[in-house]
């Protein structure tokens, strides 16, 4: 009895911690952790300098898709849901937000629970606080099955102190 528990407890425990390791982040940047990433950091609410209100629509579009931010800037955004259908907004890289793209359409109901993303059911409404740390480009896009190719992107354009 004892010979044959051992190989199944020893596989019991492998199945479970590959089960942690597939749960765990990938490169759609899935990480929990506040540090500054390629396109800034978590920002602190009562730090933002500024909100702005971004719409998601049935027609595969945010309002405004173009936003103009300075360096160090921390900016509340509000997005809100007007369509009649599940949208989100996730900020990257273009390479970031391609990867993630990819799990998407692997697992469509993926949930997130990142600082840089916001998932919102018809009609709700969520924000995320971001803090721009780098000049440059970051992009923001809905990469719900199919939205992402219905030109459902936008750009955070960062320009330099």
């Amino acid at each position: 009895m004892t010979r044959t528990l051992r190989p199944l407890t020893l596989i019991a425990a492998l199945a479970l911690s590959s089960a942690a390791f597939a749960g765990g982040t990938h490169a759609g940047g899935h990480g929990h952790d506040s540090d500054e990433t390629a396109i800034g950091k978590p920002g602190v609410a009562s730090k933002a300098s500024r909100t702005v209100t971004v719409e998601m629509t049935d027609n595969m579009r945010y309002t405004p898709a173009d936003i103009q931010v300075k360096q160090g800037e921390t900016v509340r955004f509000i997005v809100k849901n007007k369509g009649q259908v599940k949208h989100e907004l996730s900020l990257g890289t273009q390479q970031e937000l391609l990867e993630h793209l990819e799990q998407m359409r692997k697992f469509p109901d993926m949930e997130h629970d990142e600082p840089s993303k916001v998932t919102l059911a018809p009609g709700k409404q969520g924000e995320i606080v971001w803090q721009f740390t780098k000049a440059g480009t970051v992009n923001f896009a809905c990469l719900m099955p199919g939205h992402y190719e219905a030109g459902m992107k936008g750009q955070v354009k960062v320009s330099k102190k």
